[in-house]
């Protein structure tokens, strides 16, 4: 029996055998190999946070440093969580970061879908000057205008409030170019047919293209709430209420409190990135679509 598998072909019956798209059988050593890479990747790049969150789980008594290092905690505890929460208000600075990044999440929706609507499909003078900008706004590190920003916010008299945090990343540059590619990619045949029902622009956009480009749309939103979630140079600028704190510039402002028990360390980072897991985990079907989602399914 033959069946195909992300562009390999496997053989099973009697025997077993893998080969690539061109016909070319792959060894049992390059299988081995491509094994090993993978689990160091995965090593790499989750290794890190469940050490993070085993030492979040240990209790005062046990030693965070034996050696060999030991990965399990003996007696698993979350005494680490409420003590974090008795020193900061680590739920209040929780809320704020939430009410940030919901707030970039929707207007990035909103406004880069928008305009990477407009780039893809609208005629209009200046496009091409436009895509241009949106280029360049991408080059530009933040550093380079975080003055500008702060000076911007204090003439409108928003400094120290969570407005300001979220209006300069209200419409990412890259997400606009994402969903301009995504929008891009759709056949023009269906705006046509709708075009001729007497859909106007607005119509085609709602009910046509977006519906389309689901899974851009998840991508756009995973990176809008990671960017606004984790971001702590700009707030730490533009912010000076403790009780306007986000999550990031909470823990480090008082970090002085945690440097003597890395438990409590480690609890502050597993709050901050558990959101970030539980939403890539709720939008892992979309977001791997990613910007190749383009065919009207029908």
């Amino acid at each position: 029996m033959n069946r195909s598998v992300h562009g390999q072909r496997v053989v099973t019956g009697h025997g077993q055998r893998v080969s690539t798209g061109h016909g070319q059988r792959v060894s049992t050593g390059e299988k081995i190999l491509r094994y090993v890479l993978l689990l160091a990747v995965l090593a790499l790049t989750t290794g890190p946070f469940l050490w993070q969150l085993s030492t979040s789980l240990k209790g005062t008594t046990e030693n965070v440093y034996t050696s060999p290092p030991r990965f399990l905690p003996s007696r698993p505890t979350t005494h680490n969580y409420t003590a974090v929460a008795d020193i900061i208000p680590v739920w209040d600075y929780a809320l704020n970061s939430l009410k940030v990044a919901a707030a970039s999440v929707l207007t990035n929706l909103a406004g880069a879908s928008a305009a990477g609507y407009a780039l893809a499909r609208l005629r209009f003078r200046g496009r091409r000057a436009a895509g241009l900008a949106f280029v360049a706004a991408v080059l530009v590190p933040l550093e380079s205008v975080v003055v500008a920003q702060f000076t911007m916010m204090r003439d409108l008299e928003l400094n120290n409030t969570l407005v300001a945090v979220v209006l300069p990343g209200a419409v990412g540059a890259l997400n606009v170019l994402l969903m301009r590619n995504a929008f891009a990619n759709l056949p023009y045949e269906t705006e046509e047919a709708a075009v001729i029902d007497g859909a106007n622009v607005w119509q085609r956009f709602t009910r046509i293209a977006l519906p389309s480009v689901r899974g851009t749309l998840a991508v756009v939103a995973v990176f809008s709430f990671m960017g606004a979630w984790d971001d702590f140079l700009w707030p730490l600028i533009v912010l000076s209420d403790p009780d306007r704190f986000t999550l990031t510039v909470g823990l480090n402002y008082l970090h002085g409190t945690f440097q003597q028990d890395p438990r409590l360390v480690a609890a502050g980072t597993v709050i901050a990135v558990a959101p970030l897991v539980v939403m890539f985990a709720c939008l892992q079907r979309y977001f791997f679509r990613g910007v190749g989602e383009g065919a009207v399914k029908g």
